[in-house]
């Protein structure tokens, strides 16, 4: 049985998510969770839940890392923290995979000290799932954990994202675009013309430059920049959903005369939400580090927790880490005998 590790302190709603989280995906997914944390708070939560049969068990910490805490100080002075220990059981095999949605730097900087990267990978990469016109979604990465990136190391998300898009997402072939301020090749800074060039030239899908306004289009599957645009470009979107779906609340209750027209609205308005719901897709896979470690939105639901372990099940399923270093290795030698 795959045993996954959830940091049951970390989120705005913790442990109360959390821990409602880990039972809906062990009832789901017939798995092993570990909840880490404050034991007595997680005991509290679990008895409102049925729990009989479920395979659950709890690790105790005595530290939290609240989501304003320097990220260095942290580390540092609290040995003991929920983020710190499911880490911990990762490295040492007790579990196969960690979710949490508690401190994103934290988070990162943990996984990274404690669990190392891949032998192939450079620096590992925050993949993030977008919402787009078409049916599926389109992976963005980096979307935070590398400011400044070099030009190999775009290529090498490039490589692992594609390898996440097809065990994963299930697309066969996944198109590969460049986060860049023009289609044209010529177009961008030297950064994204060095990368243009090495996923050209790479055994990849690379259908070329994408412009920010193309992002949602659903014409690439996989989408590569560096983090600090990545970032930017992820909390633009957020910004942007939060503000249209409150909008068309309002503009809903506000105009509605008929109670048919007010039935077919709401159902639109519902298919609407579910397409643009961060908790459909979970949480966002560091991918290139040494286990499964996925990372949640502060404010995720039961549901998004549930399905952010979903994720670290398939990952631990597909063998995805292995995969990666094996195209890497591929692609990086293919590309130098071109």
């Amino acid at each position: 049985m795959i045993q996954i590790a959830l940091d049951a302190m970390g989120g705005d709603n913790a442990p109360q998510s959390e821990v409602h989280g880990a039972v809906l995906a062990a009832q789901e997914l017939q798995i092993g969770i570990t909840l880490v944390g404050d034991s007595k708070q997680i005991k509290q939560e679990l008895k409102k839940h049925p729990t009989e049969g479920l395979s659950i068990d709890i690790i105790h910490a005595s530290q939290v890392i609240s989501m304003r805490e320097s990220v260095a100080v942290a580390l540092r002075k609290k040995k003991d923290s929920s983020i710190r220990v499911a880490t911990h059981l990762v490295r040492e095999g007790q579990v196969s995979g960690i979710v949490s949605a508690g401190n994103t730097g934290a988070s990162l900087a943990t996984a990274k000290l404690m669990l190392g990267v891949l032998d192939t990978v450079d620096r590992p990469a925050l993949a993030a799932l977008l919402p787009t016109a078409k049916e599926r979604p389109a992976l963005l990465l980096d979307v935070g954990a590398n400011v400044d990136c070099k030009a190999n190391q775009l290529f090498q998300f490039a490589v692992m994202g594609e390898s996440f898009a097809r065990l994963i997402l299930g697309i066969s072939h996944p198109r590969v675009g460049l986060l860049s301020i023009g289609e044209e090749e010529i177009k961008g800074n030297e950064l994204t013309k060095e990368v243009f060039r090495l996923l050209q030239n790479a055994p990849l899908n690379f259908i070329g430059n994408i412009e920010g306004r193309d992002v949602f289009k659903g014409e690439m599957d996989v989408i590569v920049c560096d983090g600090f645009i990545g970032n930017v470009a992820l909390k633009v979107s957020e910004g942007l959903s939060e503000m249209v779906t409150n909008l068309l609340k309002k503009d809903l209750s506000t105009y509605l005369s008929s109670q048919i027209g007010a039935l077919l609205s709401r159902r639109a308005f519902q298919d609407f939400m579910t397409r643009v719901d961060y908790a459909e897709y979970g949480g966002a896979p560091l991918l290139g580090v040494k286990g499964a470690v996925i990372i949640c939105h502060g404010h995720s639901t039961p549901k998004a927790i549930k399905n952010a372990i979903r994720v670290a099940v398939d990952f631990c399923i597909n063998r995805v880490n292995e995969r990666i270093e094996k195209e890497i290795n591929i692609t990086s030698w293919l590309l130098y005998k071109s």
